[in-house]
């Protein structure tokens, strides 16, 4: 069952190209925000908070992956994941390998049992994506995701570039 939670807050400050509407960015953030605490209470009763399942989903669709590669593709820090994969491994959802020509390096996977997790975790999400998108047409949640698959182009582009220049890798 979803849990209410609340559409308000402060008033936005106005976008400057439409007065009295709030920044795109301010809309986006809300939706994060709302997603993240209905996903965190539908994921509760399996175990899993929202940065893990996300974590999780990750390794499900790029396969074995290094601590360092999984925390910029599920938005945290190296530290932050660090810890996120031991709770894991200790919870028998990810097995650690190490990998092909640099035996430092170890490689986070999924187990039978993280993988059966995940399958569990579908209605869940499902239900969320369908309650996000009820009312749209097909032509129309296509669009809506274009347009979100835009944005995350169009910005990732600079924070490649910000980590660049740091020294950081991707």
């Amino acid at each position: 069952m979803m849990a209410s939670v609340s559409t308000e807050a402060e008033p936005p400050r106005a976008d400057p190209g439409y007065p009295g509407a709030p920044l795109t960015l301010y809309l986006v953030k809300r939706l994060e925000m709302v997603i993240r605490a209905l996903l965190d209470d539908a994921l509760r009763p399996l175990g899993l908070t929202t940065l893990q399942y996300t974590a999780l989903s990750v390794l499900r669709s790029r396969g074995a992956l290094s601590s360092a590669q999984l925390a910029r593709r599920s938005f945290l820090r190296p530290q932050t994941m660090h810890e996120m994969v031991l709770t894991l491994e200790k919870r028998g959802l990810i097995t650690r390998t190490p990998a092909p020509g640099n035996r430092r390096i170890l490689l986070a996977s999924l187990t039978e049992a993280g993988h059966a997790l995940m399958t569990e975790c579908v209605p869940a999400v499902r239900e969320l994506e369908d309650r996000m998108l009820i009312g749209l047409s097909p032509q129309r949640q296509a669009e809506f995701r274009g347009v979100l698959q835009h944005g995350i182009s169009s910005l990732a582009a600079i924070a490649v570039a910000r980590r660049i220049a740091v020294g950081g890798r991707d």
